[in-house]
């Protein structure tokens, strides 16, 4: 059921897909709303390779312009040519709009796999009968499309409201997982976000179980939504003249394909030429040898307890004797930029750290293999990144530590950075904490009570100061940007926040307020990129496909104006992604030649 207690009627079809010994992949059952539903294929989707090594699972995947999901289930059987197992998904399709929640689905639809094939599991029966698949039409009726607009089912309020939900529904929406997902990818997470935001296509590799995997894309795409696909235009500070906007070629979200196979890959093409970019997974490793189709690959099989996924970019290169362009897995990093916002990010993650658990999120959880705990100092990558934090917490020379610190010997070892805690653009008014909101740069323990903790979020991201603001009587918190605040000011929201002092709320508050620091973060990058747009255009002009289009220069000493690394590709890239595609039709270069680097160094032009 949904937020207001009734089962969403968006679902479009209902299908029964199961291997055949000879035939392949087949769907044996379906029901459709429309004759214009097309299912061909979907089984594959359904059905990816390495699943028949699982007992059950769950896959997201995409047919055409409709979300899906299906419950996977491996049935043993002693019938001939099965080879002891019979594979076997029961999937939805569901109506296009603006934000398919198929996940509201998930437990529902487990609940009627396990009713129908139970049934049949005590009579030895493989193939259901037209009579056994009454609960599933059942089903579909309760939950078939019946008006244009979905009942609202499809629409976008908000993130108070999406994750205004109760506790058996919140448990399968994935943007709850974002700070579980962020403690398993690192700081790398920001390699991630980049190209997210840059709308580059995005590959997921995974072994099964296939679920984290799918969750993962749904979570990238999230952290850039509410720019890309949400309230994108309402103003980002207390001035009464909204600072300049960039409007972007496309306007829906990066595109998240899910689970994807090798027959999907005229599927991959023509999604790569829209631009709007894509995130899917796979558990086809020839993908691995084919980089010419995605753009950064996030390889899941080096994700243990211990150790992070790996991530790659592609890169062009020239083969001797061939005249097709050629392309190169490259191991990426998070780059020295990412340093600011990490730090951000981590101290919200850091304030609850002791309640909070990533088996929901761990694959090895899914197999049935205990998580085993061992030293930190097995984990040789994440002792480097934190090596690479301090390095360059040093380097910027904003890290806190040491009794000679002005602020005493309770940040020794910490590694912070200077600013405003809140990720605000440009604070209007003098704001002063009080005890329990951490004074004078001073966090609260996370060993504290929930509701200092509650606090400790507060005081880091301006999403959540809304919530105990709000029961003080503020009509804006400081720090907090106005179109985040009308989105987030649902007085329910904030009722239903109020005085629960449980692991979801905290949750919950924890999600915003990653989900505020990444928006925040885009909407300063975007803003300083419509003010160089605006002062550098027609500085010179190209023609592209038989076009003239204006040229934008961009200067490394402009590269450290959005805060970013002047001597990182990554981030000359990711400036020119954003050039593409919120440049209103000029094509943004950023200079990165020996001279620009040295002018640079020495303060020269």
């Amino acid at each position: 059921m949904d937020a207001r207690g009734k089962a969403p009627q968006d679902v479009v079809a209902i299908f029964h897909a199961a291997f055949h010994p000879t035939q392949g992949n087949v769907i044996h059952w379906s029901l459709k709303a429309s004759e214009d539903v097309d299912l061909s294929h979907v089984e594959y989707s359904c059905l990816p390779s390495g699943l028949h090594l699982l007992e059950s699972d769950v896959v997201y995947f995409t047919k055409d312009d409709h979300q899906g999901v299906c419950v996977f289930h491996r049935q043993q059987t002693a019938e001939e040519g099965h080879r002891g197992y019979r594979l076997s998904s029961l999937g939805i399709l569901l109506a296009k709009s603006v934000r398919p929640r198929p996940w509201l689905h998930v437990p529902a639809l487990k609940t009627l796999f396990y009713t129908i094939f139970t049934s049949l599991g005590d009579w030895g029966v493989l193939i259901p009968a037209e009579t056994d698949w009454e609960p599933a039409r059942v089903f579909f009726e309760e939950r078939k499309v019946r008006q244009p607009d979905l009942g609202g089912a499809g629409d976008w309020r908000g993130w108070g409201a999406e994750l205004e939900r109760d506790g058996a529904t919140l448990d399968t929406d994935p943007t709850i997982h974002l700070p579980h997902l962020l403690r398993i990818l690192g700081p790398s997470s920001l390699t991630l976000y980049k190209h997210v935001l840059g709308r580059r296509r995005i590959l997921i590799y995974t072994l099964p179980p296939v679920e984290a995997a799918c969750i993962l894309c749904q979570v990238a795409a999230d952290i850039c939504y509410q720019w890309q696909n949400g309230d994108a235009d309402a103003p980002i500070d207390h001035d009464t003249q909204p600072a300049p906007r960039l409007k972007g070629k496309s306007i829906e979200g990066v595109k998240v394909l899910g689970m994807i196979t090798l027959n999907d890959l005229s599927k991959l093409d023509e999604e790569s030429k829209s631009g709007r970019g894509w995130i899917a997974c796979t558990t086809d490793a020839i993908f691995l040898e084919r980089p010419s189709y995605y753009d950064l690959l996030i390889d899941l099989r080096t994700s243990t307890p211990n150790t992070r996924p790996t991530f790659y970019v592609t890169k062009p290169y020239e083969q001797s004797g061939s005249k097709m362009p050629s392309y190169r897995l490259s191991v990426a990093r998070f780059t020295w930029s990412d340093v600011k916002l990490w730090s951000e990010i981590d101290r919200l993650l850091r304030v609850d750290a002791g309640e909070h658990s990533d088996d929901c999120c761990d694959p090895s959880s899914s197999t049935g293999n205990p998580r085993t705990s061992s030293s930190s100092w097995t984990d040789i990558w994440r002792v480097y990144e934190d090596v690479c934090v301090m390095c360059a917490g040093l380097w910027m020379g904003t890290w806190r530590g040491g009794p000679s610190y002005p602020h005493g010997s309770s940040n020794w070892g910490s590694i912070r950075l200077e600013g405003d805690d809140a990720l605000s653009l440009r604070p209007t008014k003098t704001y002063v904490r009080t005890l329990g909101m951490g004074i004078e740069g001073r966090t609260v323990d996370a060993s504290t009570s929930s509701s200092r903790s509650l606090r400790g979020i507060a005081k880091n991201s301006g999403m959540s100061v809304l919530t105990w603001a709000s029961s003080r009587g503020d009509s804006q918190p400081t720090g907090l940007s106005t179109g985040s605040a009308r989105q987030l000011k649902s007085s329910a929201t904030v009722t239903h926040l109020e005085g629960d002092d449980s692991g979801r709320t905290r949750q919950v508050i924890t999600t915003l307020a990653l989900l505020q620091t990444f928006h925040t973060n885009t909407s300063i990058i975007l803003v300083r990129l419509a003010e160089l747009v605006r002062q550098r255009r027609a500085q010179g002009r190209t023609v592209e496909d038989g076009n003239p289009v204006d040229v934008i220069i961009l200067t490394p000493k402009d590269v450290v104006s959005f805060e970013l690394g002047p001597f990182s590709g990554l981030d000359a890239r990711f400036i020119e992604w954003l050039g593409d595609e919120y440049g209103g039709g000029s094509r943004v270069i950023v200079r990165r030649g020996w001279r620009d680097l040295v002018g640079l160094v020495f303060g020269l032009g």
